[in-house]
Order: C-alpha cells, then sequence, then structure tokens
C-alpha cells in the first residue's frame, strides 16, 4: 500500500463526512435556527457514544493494535457530564434516553472493542479527529449562539485542556495510523468501518432532524 493509511481513511471518508456535516440537523444548530435544548439533545447523544469508546479503553491498553490509540489526554465523558449538568441540571442522568440510532452506533462501538480492535481504532479516528478539528466551529457557534462562556461550561466537550498544540497532536495521530499494526487487508477493513461510523452518525443527525424539524 504505497498511499499512506492516515492519508488513504481520511480520502475513503471524505464523502460521508461531507454528508454529515452539511445533514439538515446540524446545519440547522450552527445557523442558529435551534433552540439551546436541540443542542442538548445532541450533546445526550454523544454521551452514549463516548460511554462506550472510554469504557473499553482500559481493556485495549494493552492490545498490538488498538493499545498505542488509548491516549487519556482526548477522553471526554467527564466533559460531557459536566456539560449536561449545566445543560440539564444536577439530575440530568434522570432524562438521558438514547435515540434509537444512538443506541445501534454505540453498541457497534462495544462490539468492535470486545470482537475486533482494529474496527474501534475506525470508530476512534473518527470521533476524536473530528472532535479535535471541526468540533472548535460547533464549539463557536455554541458560544455565540446560546451564550456559553469562551469554553466554559456547556461546550467543555470541544476543550482538549490536556493538549496544548493540537495541529502538532494530530500529526502525531496520523503518524500513529500510518504506522497502524495491521496489513492491507485489514487496513480497508478498518477504512470500511470508519465509513460505518460516519454512516451512523449521519442516522443520529436524521434522527435528531426528525425530532426538531423546524428551519425557521
Amino acid at each position: 500500500m504505497d498511499t499512506p493509511f492516515s492519508t488513504l481513511i481520511r480520502v475513503a471518508s471524505h464523502e460521508q463526512h461531507t454528508q454529515a456535516e452539511t445533514s439538515t440537523f446540524m446545519s440547522d444548530l450552527l445557523g442558529g435556527r435551534l433552540g439551546v435544548d436541540a443542542y442538548a439533545r445532541y450533546t445526550e447523544q454523544l454521551w452514549f457514544v463516548y460511554e462506550a469508546l472510554e469504557g473499553a479503553a482500559e481493556s485495549l491498553e494493552d492490545d498490538p493494535v488498538a493499545g498505542p490509540f488509548i491516549q487519556p489526554e482526548l477522553f471526554r465523558t467527564a466533559e460531557l457530564e459536566r456539560d449536561l449538568a449545566h445543560l440539564r441540571g444536577a439530575d440530568w442522568r434522570g432524562g438521558l434516553r438514547p435515540l434509537p440510532a444512538t443506541a445501534a452506533y454505540a453498541a457497534r462501538v462495544e462490539e468492535c472493542a470486545r470482537t475486533w480492535p482494529a474496527g474501534y481504532v475506525g470508530h476512534h479516528y473518527t470521533r476524536y479527529l473530528g472532535d479535535l478539528s471541526g468540533g472548535q466551529i460547533i464549539r463557536a457557534k455554541a458560544e455565540r449562539t446560546w451564550g456559553f462562556d469562551r469554553k466554559g461550561d456547556g461546550v467543555r466537550f470541544y476543550v482538549f485542556e490536556r493538549i496544548a498544540n493540537p495541529a502538532a497532536f494530530k500529526r502525531s495521530y496520523r503518524e500513529l495510523l500510518d504506522r497502524v499494526n495491521a496489513d492491507d487487508l485489514e487496513k480497508k477493513r478498518i477504512v470500511d468501518e470508519c465509513r460505518r461510523a460516519f454512516d451512523f452518525n449521519g442516522a443520529v443527525f436524521r434522527e435528531l432532524g426528525r425530532e426538531f424539524p423546524l428551519s425557521a
């Protein structure tokens, strides 16, 4: 495989990445046409996905494929919980419920973690590299639209306090991808799982769009 794996995985998922970014729900959310409740509901869905990703992390630390990607400075669950307490109140857990698409997404992450750590890498890449990149656009929009303090409660999910230089971190992450302990066939399977992750993400956006249909 002559093309670096980090390039291959990025290019292969580009179309689905664009579709997710331009979904009706995300367009309405970032365009300020939805209320803070829609943002809170989206944040709830993220909690289920990251609970699955990070709940499996310790068991994968010594795995030859997934292990190098387990980096605690990326973990988001604690920040999501702080955001949800701000958005929903101290009893936020009582009202927490996944959309069907979210439940399927989290279940697939957990399945990969248990049975196919290389597939877990596809989900890890899709989520965390997106958070470090496009997630910063969501943070800035949320701060302006709903008046959250800059990098404060409500948007802490998007603030990586333990990563001083996001650009350098992303470079090192891509280098990890290029060195991933997998042959070409397995790399192709990881790329396919990355595409599947974007499909799950798109399904969550579609269900959120049906829950919050107003675009005005």
